[in-house]
């Protein structure tokens, strides 16, 4: 098939395919006399694999070293490796991000429970000191002679 009957099928761009190609994570392409590139069926497979793993957080490198030039030449343990181990780092992403998100709702409370009588400026010294973070801003304007 031609790039642009892969690319209605993928979904991905002419120039995205090509890419791919050059970089080496496509290579089932051939070439006619004519120059233009034609792909097995296998490349849809192929394809679609490489950009659901960038979707999952596979960089470039990684896929590289995951996919085979044959689908028939995948190493099982190492695939199944490579997949835990971006389970595992999805895992600590997302226990970071709920450590953060959790932080920032605090905060958000907090700024919104200003009392009506109340400034910003004074709120906000309020919300760092509920925080425990007015204390250290003070520790360090004194050191820095503030």
């Amino acid at each position: 098939m031609k790039i642009g009957e892969l690319a209605e099928l993928t979904g991905l761009a002419p120039s995205r395919i090509r890419f791919y190609e050059r970089i080496g994570l496509l290579t089932t392409v051939s070439r006619k006399a004519n120059g233009y590139r034609t792909y097995p069926a296998e490349a849809v497979t192929m394809l679609k694999l490489i950009a659901t793993a960038q979707q999952a957080g596979f960089s470039l490198d990684e896929l590289r070293a995951l996919l085979p030039a044959d689908l028939d030449d995948w190493d099982h343990g190492a695939l199944l490796e490579s997949l835990q181990q971006k389970v595992r780092d999805i895992e600590e992403i997302q226990a970071r991000l709920a450590q953060s998100k959790a932080q920032l709702l605090e905060v958000l409370a907090e700024i919104e429970a200003k009392p009506d009588d109340m400034d910003c400026a004074t709120n906000a010294r309020r919300v760092l000191t509920q925080l425990g973070l007015g204390k250290k801003n003070k520790v360090a304007s004194k050191s820095q002679g503030g």
